[in-house]
């Protein structure tokens, strides 16, 4: 049992969003319940209750720590991808595909829309500074105006999670296509895109 293992008295909303995941990864959202995670970690059913409201304050607090996840891989990506602005714009996609297939159904969670409703400000800040992130790299790109930058994300972010569904559903199962094949493309097309309208003359 992962919380057998690994949960400690004092820390238990942490270890209530690392088992979360794990309890995603196995059975997807739609199995999901905040009693299995109690039972994983071993503790009263009622116990996360004093930490979370309800499944999708917890559902929250997870697409919370998946983004926050997400920007420091993009970060740390772009960071060693060195000085070219093309370069770290497309390592960011790269960067987004790697980590959407290795936290899987988890990652998903920060696409779920009915978490919009409780409007958790938490989770609303992660996503601004994600976005700022993405923006603020392909703002480095080129001269654009603000609606072109979002432009160029919601771009680079559609290919990226693309390959990250197609990959996870099996598309490129036969072998044909490993992992670090995608991810060299997704990158051909960060820099495709980041030489488009807008981009500084080389």
């Amino acid at each position: 049992m992962a919380g057998k293992r690994g949960y400690h008295h004092g820390d238990l909303p942490a270890a209530l969003i690392r088992t979360s995941f794990e309890v995603l990864a196995e059975q997807g959202p739609a199995a999901f319940s905040v009693a299995q995670v109690a039972r994983r970690l071993g503790i009263s059913t009622a116990s996360p209750y004093r930490h979370f409201r309800d499944r999708d304050h917890l559902f929250a607090a997870v697409a919370t720590a998946a983004a926050r996840e997400l920007a420091e891989a993009v970060r740390a990506a772009v960071d060693a991808a060195g000085a070219d602005p093309a370069e770290r714009f497309a390592v960011a996609g790269s960067a987004y595909l790697r980590f959407a297939v290795g936290r899987g159904v988890g990652f998903d969670v920060i696409y779920a829309s009915d978490l919009a409703a409780l409007r958790d400000e938490e989770l609303a800040t992660a996503g601004r500074e994600l976005m700022d992130l993405f923006t603020g790299l392909a703002d480095d790109t080129g001269e654009r105006t603000k609606p072109e930058s979002l432009e160029l994300v919601a771009n680079l972010i559609a290919l990226a999670h693309g390959y990250a569904a197609l990959y996870r559903n099996g598309l490129f199962a036969s072998g044909r296509y490993r992992l670090e094949d995608l991810l060299a493309q997704a990158e051909n097309g960060g820099r495709a895109l980041a030489a488009t309208r807008g981009a500084r003359p080389r």
